[in-house]
């Protein structure tokens, strides 16, 4: 098993994962923190966990968009579904490993 550290919001958080996987843990992380600073403005900038839950709640409205796209327009369901189980894997990550400790 390899680690991989991903930072959002300026706090890095390590997560376990196959190996292999790195990079795309790095990506994904790095596409949280590109949205970081509009779920930490809607949050209040006060707590990080609910920011993470607006960070949650942006991209799984970026996710509902994209599958409510007409087929031949974006990704297909197949990948869409990947993504999705590939976010709930991070987002359980996170919650075993909220401090990145």
């Amino acid at each position: 098993m390899a680690e991989v550290t991903i930072t959002i919001g300026g706090r890095p958080h390590t997560l376990a994962c196959r190996a292999g996987e790195e990079q795309h843990l790095l990506n994904l992380g790095k596409r949280l923190d590109a949205e970081w600073a509009t779920a930490n403005r809607a949050a209040g900038g006060l707590d990080s966990e609910r920011a993470m839950l607006f960070l949650a709640l942006i991209m799984a409205d970026s996710l509902d968009e994209a599958e409510r796209r007409p087929p031949g327009e974006g990704a297909g369901e197949a990948t869409l579904m990947r993504v999705a189980d590939k976010l709930e894997k991070l987002a359980g990550a996170l919650e075993q490993n909220p401090a990145g400790a």
